[in-house]
């Protein structure tokens, strides 16, 4: 019987490039490279995932090639079976059988369960001993055919089927693909097994081509063909995909809505407010329209929730614009005050949904998705998955380690790519490899916080993993959600809101005051919380506290709401990089200085002196400016930041914007100087509403700083959140009177505890102390009272000798009244040389044999090094007090502004270090410092002076220069730097030692001078 190939029905089985470490093609490649060569049906079978799936059909529609579903199952290297997906319910089956692989844990095997809407087909060596089902095929390659005459395979022909994978375009990708091969079992290229890698002949060619091979056996071409007949993926982009409804209908839903957006008005407005009342109904309208009612309603339910539990939380984001949003107590920021536009969230023409962005304290977030999946199902829900792709460095490292390469060459590599000095052979091909894995997919990870709720079972659209977060999480990332219809909720925890939540219990169990802190209104018009925030007293207060920040706030002498609000996207980087961020504090204090690039811009921008501050100033100028309507002008601002792929669609826009000012008359300089204001901001920029609810926060914080400021410390130490390390906020503790105490087994908790003015620092700063030690201590001393010594500790307790060691060098014994070398002494007579089995704890309790050991010598400076190792930073001494100078500098940091335009000398306690390339390339550094006095300054270092006068790690240093300021705040242009000796440690004889990586409080390694060398140091550094 003669078949002519161009009759027959025919599809290719391709993997993409999310066949994690295994495919090179991206969706869209495959998709071209079968339309190229005719190929009229391509089925999808990627490796254990479908991320890449809705992609790869978006893809072949446009290509005019119809795209099947389907999967890849494997255990290990061993293909087990692929199964093609007849419709959706197939997928879905699919989906759901790798969803119990990976959530339960069940294996795969090469006989799966049945799955009716499904084709399965298997390779030749895991074909069931059983008589196959109707839906079951076996796979045989083009390479087979010539010796199906004779060979095992002759017996399967009447159920096999033509198997051509497609895993490259051409032979060239084959080295491409043995390389993320080899990243991806982490094994060098040379002995790469070759179970572990695709066939040289798994690359596209022709129907007829492969056809051709099987002109003697027709049969596989007809089950081929019944496969093909029987496959089709139709799949609606445009509907929404989310839970539809929250009661039993829409209707249902927007009488709900309208029910509980009213009683929130008037809880907000009161009762006479028509303005209000008027956007209101336009914004239950546009909900409505859209079928937003119930993303509305579930995400009122979920705060409903979380308020009943006590849970405080912060809604910011695009959400913030919305009254109903506001109403429903989902966010704290009322639009109207701030004038934000609705259609920044939601607009009839927005191609993207909106989402809400909620932030809860890290400790209640769990909770809060508990609650989610249990109220609507495991099989509706889902966290969103996000994609890590091959970047940069993270490329040349892993090829480094494939190819062998010595770890100090690979480093090198990394360090200095293009430096050609060391580019041999093996260097350029690696260097040619990187290029082309650039942005391939590397791992699926979890997207920072959204949440999917559906009104299908989520396994129709994807199958899910179960990463460390323990919630079930979708195997496709934000983009394919919104591309395929999904509105996420993003559920993000933030330890700001931790520390203000934890401040107000630490204050009611410290002084027996509380505290509410939702009194917004109170705090933004609080005289205390004010100053501070005008004179930058900021630290540990969220958003507000980096060197950054403080500096702006003095230099706007922001003391009131709207000014932090503006302050807070001002910082951004793409108004400060712009120069605007200048130009504004500029016009802030010198309003009538200035003049607007046009009146509309005057008109549209009066708020903020004509500068472009918020994400809505883009939406505003370009909608009044350039004459775009508001949804192409969203369009274009999400293009900006990232969030929008289409860049045909966002070209269009551009090119209507420069259009329209042509038509307007506005002439070529002003409107490239707008574009290029507009192109500045829109990618970095906040949104106003999100810059409010920051404000918000940060106002939270400050007033609980400014009238609790001790309780408020612990809180910020405690949640580990905050823009410093630990040792600054004890600092900043002791500045307001704390007394900061070492831990100690009879007064310290887990965590940091406050007992009236006396701070105890918790036992989780100990390093390489057990955690469950840690909280045995405490645990104990609740249950049996306090510890009346060393040997009762022991006998209750019962730590690993070097556990006891590690607590005894960190003092936490000292209410014994005996030394630490004393009881050191003690301890090893109690425990000997190793670790003993406990006795049973006596029913009477006698006293132990009693020793009297000779007087051991104490050093302070001994003391200080025991808490360096072990806490990272000293508690009993300063770091100035270590020093072997006694100068402390001839100018403090309070009387930085009496100095302006003086060169000076300081002496200061290095904080941080924020590292900027200049236009030229260059590196400049700025410094923060904290002077004896406990006092923040700041520090400017060009790359002339910072060649000369490098930083060496974290210490004290001698600092020389010239005291400048802009806009009334100081800081010092350094021209010569030198880090000081310190005493050596008495532990080792009192010679000077290399301090250790660590040991003054910071995690660069610290370096010793001699005794002699310390005038020399300062002389250098001050002259």
């Amino acid at each position: 019987m003669n078949h002519q190939p161009s009759t027959i029905t025919m599809f290719f089985f391709a993997k993409s490039f999310y066949s994690l470490r295994y495919g090179v093609l991206s969706p869209e490649e495959l998709a071209a490279g079968a339309a190229r060569r005719g190929i009229r049906k391509l089925v999808l079978t990627d490796i254990n995932n479908t991320s890449g799936l809705f992609d790869f059909v978006k893809a072949c529609r446009k290509e005019g090639v119809e795209a099947i579903a389907g999967l890849e199952f494997r255990s290990g290297a061993r293909h087990l079976f692929t199964g093609i997906a007849r419709n959706a319910e197939g997928l879905r089956q699919l989906h759901t059988l790798l969803s119990r692989h990976n959530i339960e844990g069940s294996p795969l095997t090469a006989e799966p369960e049945e799955l009716s809407h499904c084709f399965l087909i298997y390779p030749p060596g895991q074909v069931p001993a059983r008589c196959l089902a109707p839906n079951e095929f076996v796979a045989i390659r083009p390479s087979e055919a010539t010796r199906l005459i004779s060979h095992p395979l002759r017996e399967h022909i009447p159920r096999g089927i033509i198997f051509q994978p497609v895993t490259f375009a051409d032979p060239t990708e084959l080295s491409l693909h043995r390389n993320l091969r080899a990243i991806g079992t982490n094994s060098l290229l040379s002995k790469l097994d070759p179970l572990e890698t695709a066939a040289p002949d798994e690359r596209f060619t022709t129907e007829e081509a492969v056809l051709q091979a099987f002109l003697p056996y027709p049969g596989l071409a007809e089950n081929n063909r019944h496969i093909a007949e029987n496959c089709h993926f139709s799949f609606n982009f445009d509907s929404v995909k989310n839970k539809k409804t929250y009661t039993a209908s829409r209707y249902d839903d927007r009488l709900l809505l309208e029910k509980l957006v009213g009683d929130g008005m008037q809880y907000r407005y009161g009762k006479e407010a028509p303005r209000v009342a008027e956007r209101v109904r336009h914004e239950l309208d546009v909900i409505d329209k859209l079928g937003f009612s119930s993303y509305f309603l579930i995400t009122w339910d979920i705060i409903r929730y979380s308020l009943s539990r006590g849970f405080y939380h912060v809604g910011r984001g695009s959400g913030a614009n919305s009254i109903a949003a506001y109403c429903l107590k989902i966010t704290d920021v009322d639009p109207v005050e701030l004038d934000l536009y609705f259609e920044r969230f939601i607009n009839p023409r927005r191609s993207s949904p909106p989402d809400f962005d909620i932030d809860y304290s890290w400790k209640d977030r769990d909770e809060v998705h508990q609650y989610i999946f249990r109220r609507y199902g495991r099989e509706h829900t889902a966290l969103l998955g996000a994609m890590s792709t091959f970047k940069g460095k993270s490329i040349l490292r892993e090829l480094g380690k494939v190819y062998g390469l010595p770890k100090g060459d690979i480093d090198r590599l990394v360090e200095e790519p293009d430096n050609t000095r060391y580019h041999d052979d093996i260097i350029r091909h690696i260097l040619s490899v990187g290029r082309r894995m650039a942005n391939f997919p590397n791992l699926r990870s979890i997207h920072a916080g959204g949440v999917l709720i559906s009104e299908e079972p989520i396994t129709y659209y994807t199958a899910l993993d179960l990463p460390p977060k323990g919630f079930p999480t979708t195997q496709w990332d934000m983009y394919v959600a919104e591309d395929i219809g999904f509105e996420k909720l993003d559920i993000l925890s933030q330890r700001g809101i931790g520390h203000i939540r934890e401040a107000a219990d630490i204050i009611r169990e410290n002084r027996g005051i509380t505290v509410d802190v939702h009194q917004v209104r109170k705090f933004k018009e609080d005289p205390t919380s004010r100053r501070q925030l005008r004179e930058g007293e900021t630290n540990g207060c969220f958003y507000i506290e980096s060197p950054a920040m403080r500096g702006l706030l003095k230099k706007l002498k922001c003391d009131d709401y709207l000014t932090l609000v503006a302050a807070s996207s001002i910082i951004r980087p793409g108004v400060a990089r712009s120069g605007m961020m200048k130009e504004y504090i500029h016009r802030f204090h010198h309003p009538g200085s200035f003049k607007y690039l046009h009146p509309i811009m005057e008109e549209q921008l009066k708020e903020t002196y004509g500068v472009m501050v918020y994400q809505e100033d883009v939406l505003k100028v370009c909608h009044h400016f350039a004459g775009l309507d508001l949804a192409d002008a969203d369009v274009l601002r999400r293009a900006m930041s990232g969030k929008y792929r289409s860049r045909v669609e966002f070209q269009k826009i551009v090119d209507k914007f420069f259009s329209n000012c042509r038509e307007s008359g506005y002439s070529e300089e002003v409107t490239r100087e707008v574009w290029r204001q507009i192109e500045s901001f829109a990618g970095y920029s906040f949104s106003k509403a999100h810059s409010a609810s920051y404000a918000v926060e940060s106002f939270q914080s400050l007033y609980l700083k400014a009238h609790y400021p001790l309780e408020f410390m612990v809180a910020v130490i405690n949640n580990f959140g905050g823009f410093f390390p630990t040792w600054v906020y004890l600092n900043e503790a002791k500045r307001c009177g704390a007394v900061i105490e070492l831990p100690s087994v009879n007064h310290s908790r887990y965590t940091t505890r406050i007992s009236g003015t006396v701070i105890w620092l918790g036992f989780i700063h100990m390093k390489g102390l057990e955690d469950s030690l840690a909280r045995r201590i405490g645990e104990e001393r609740e249950r049996q009272g306090d510890y009346r010594d060393l040997e009762d500790f022991v006998q209750r307790v019962q730590p690993a000798p070097e556990q006891l060691l590690l607590l005894i060098r960190a003092s936490a014994f000292r209410f014994t009244g005996e030394s630490r070398k004393a009881l050191l002494w003690q301890a090893h007579m109690l425990m000997g040389k190793g670790r003993r089995e406990a006795p049973p704890r006596p029913l009477f309790q006698s006293p132990g044999r009693q020793f009297v050991l000779p007087e051991l010598e104490l050093s302070p400076m001994e003391n200080a090094y025991d808490e360096m190792e072990i806490f990272g930073f000293t508690v009993t001494m300063s770091p100035f007090d270590m020093l072997k100078l006694k100068w402390r500098g001839d100018v403090m940091a309070r009387q930085m502004p009496e100095h302006a335009g003086r060169e000076v000398r300081m002496l200061g306690h290095l904080v941080t270090i924020k590292y900027v390339r200049t236009v030229k390339g260059e590196i400049m550094n700025f410094g923060t410092f904290l002077d004896v006095e406990g006092n923040f300054f700041d520090s400017v270092h060009f790359p002339p002076s910072l060649k000369n006068n490098p930083f060496r790690g974290q210490g004290v240093y001698a600092l020389k220069g010239r005291i400048v300021e802009e806009f009334g705040f100081p800081s010092l242009e350094v021209d010569r730097m030198e880090k000081m000796a310190v005493h050596g440690d008495p532990r080792y004889d009192g010679e000077p030692v290399p301090l250790k990586r660590d040991q003054l409080n910071g995690k660069h390694a610290g370096q010793w001078q001699g005794r002699d060398a310390a005038q020399d140091a300062l002389q250098k550094a001050v002259g």
